[in-house]
């Protein structure tokens, strides 16, 4: 059985993403998604604006899927970066705690993530059959997989 252990990140996430935006009910960016920035080490908004919010859903989804029960905290650490500040020493800081809080709320509304006692979120049984769906298909179509 293929899991998302075993397809490269960014073809899953690609192939998740193009799922969730055909399932507009629940995945729907929020209004202010065109103007926000993904987080505080960020200089700019995302610069495919129609598509980002969507690829940062289907990360987080796979995040989730991939590290047990994690919390927002940890999300946010792994979507920081360092901070620009001229002539000083960077420094890292955290993403955006809003998007990431969004994004774990429209996956706990499609069913797909769930609260585990008070440790974070986990991966639901329906929500692990759908990315283990999606990566058979994302297996499927790139031929040099095959062996795995």
């Amino acid at each position: 059985m293929v899991s998302a252990q075993m397809v490269p990140s960014e073809l899953l996430i690609e192939v998740i993403a193009e799922e969730l935006r055909s399932n507009e009910k629940v995945f729907q960016p929020p209004n202010w998604a065109d103007y926000v920035k993904t987080g505080v080490s960020r200089e700019n908004a995302p610069e495919n604006r129609k598509d980002w919010w969507y690829t940062r859903v289907a990360s987080i989804l796979r995040k989730i899927y991939l590290k047990g029960p994690i919390g927002v905290i940890h999300l946010r650490k792994s979507y920081g970066g360092r901070k620009n500040r001229g002539s000083k020493p960077e420094h890292s800081r955290t993403g955006s705690g809003a998007i990431i809080r969004l994004a774990i709320h429209q996956l706990e509304k499609a069913g797909y993530v769930t609260i585990a006692n008070t440790s974070g979120r986990i991966v639901t049984p329906a929500g692990r059959s759908f990315v283990d769906k999606l990566a058979m298909k994302a297996k499927e179509e790139l031929p040099e997989l095959a062996n795995y």
